[in-house]
């Protein structure tokens, strides 16, 4: 196939006088401005390059010496990409089908949605194929056409003296850019691209479990490439809205219960609204400050497997901080029919939430 020589129509002997010449004759002729054929505009583009190269005497030294010419010689590694990578570029056109790129999106879900999963509908703003050109990239009506440079191969060959002799090496046709045809019609509303920029829902099931930071992978969700190839994956990267009450400690809930004090001494049923329905938990006479209840089965749903983890409630007895004259009455006959216990020093802990992040973390 033709080289830079050859594009330019002079012998591999031309002076510089000679080859800017030949280039001046053939820009007038293939200049857009003068001459608006298809193929025009590429021919004028292998053009202009090749005159860059030969023009320059360091660039043409190397091109002569097998380089490519603007990229400079590159030794041992250019021969032996001459050997093992020429076969390689060589064994057909590359397809104008791509995958397309992988999306990654960010999600908030709330605390009670972990509990059991949800459905979620979601807008992604993607690329979807053309529906004008069904992502064939042409005008209705017409098709690619065979490149007449590399006749379809989408390479170019040509022999260069190397150090090791004449060898054959082979380089993407520029014309083409490798694909071996030429789309002389594309289509107007996707530009000869057969993907268009678009809003489209997706249906996701959030699993019951996930937590902040997790991804989750929705194969064949994402972009749909260039030429209407193979769709990427969507990735949605989730973050658990904090909640007011309710916080999460693995697959456990965690949560403050405060207990009046009389009902911290004698006992009591509790009853509250959990995330996922009415919760009952029984206080036992006595109950102390950062004691622990545990309500079994009523935490998160594992991710993995089946199950849940447990709601566990820190008591917090409440103190009365006014009382009435007959309160204090009946508080002062209660506390002398006990024995007095004086107060005792114990190491120091930062309040009832310490005691608490130790229980909790002990239990």
């Amino acid at each position: 196939m033709a080289d830079h020589y050859q594009i330019l129509g002079v012998e591999r002997t031309a002076t510089a006088e000679e080859i800017k010449k030949a280039y001046r004759r053939l820009a007038r002729e293939l200049h857009p401005d003068v001459n608006p054929g298809p193929d025009a505009h590429e021919q004028f583009k292998l053009v202009t390059h090749a005159y860059d190269v030969l023009s320059d005497p360091q660039q043409r030294e190397q091109y002569d010496l097998g380089g490519s010419g603007g990229s400079g010689f590159g030794g041992f590694g250019d021969i032996f990409e001459t050997f093992f990578g020429a076969a390689q570029r060589s064994s057909g056109p590359r397809s104008r089908r791509e995958r397309g790129q992988d999306a990654l999106l960010r999600i908030e879900v709330d605390l009670a949605d972990v509990v059991f999963g949800v459905k979620r509908e979601l807008e992604v703003d993607t690329a979807v194929v053309c529906d004008a050109c069904e992502g064939s990239c042409c005008a209705k009506g017409t098709q690619p056409v065979t490149c007449d440079i590399c006749q379809g191969s989408g390479s170019i060959q040509r022999s260069v003296r190397s150090l090791l002799g004449n060898v054959m090496t082979s380089s993407p046709c520029g014309t083409c850019r490798g694909y071996g045809t030429i789309i002389t019609n594309p289509c107007p509303t996707c530009g000869g691209q057969g993907r268009v920029r678009a809003r489209r829902k997706v249906s996701v099931d959030i699993p019951a479990g996930v937590e902040t930071g997790l991804r989750l992978q929705l194969a064949g969700q994402g972009e749909v490439g260039p030429a209407g190839g193979a769709n990427g994956d969507l990735y949605l990267e989730v973050k658990v809205r904090h909640h007011d009450i309710f916080s999460r400690s693995g697959d456990d809930l965690l949560a403050t219960l405060e207990v009046q004090m009389a009902d911290a001494i004698l006992g009591t049923t509790a009853e509250f609204d959990g995330l996922d329905g009415p919760v009952s938990v029984e206080v036992k006479p006595g109950t102390q400050s950062a004691d622990i209840i545990t309500v079994k089965d009523r935490g998160v749903t594992h991710l993995r497997g089946s199950g849940r983890g447990d709601l566990r409630l820190g008591v917090q007895v409440v103190t009365p901080t006014k009382l009435d004259s007959k309160a204090q009455e009946l508080i002062k006959q209660f506390a002398s029919s006990r024995k007095k216990v004086e107060p005792t020093l114990t190491h120091f802990q930062q309040g009832l939430f310490q005691k608490l992040r130790d229980r909790f973390l002990n239990v």
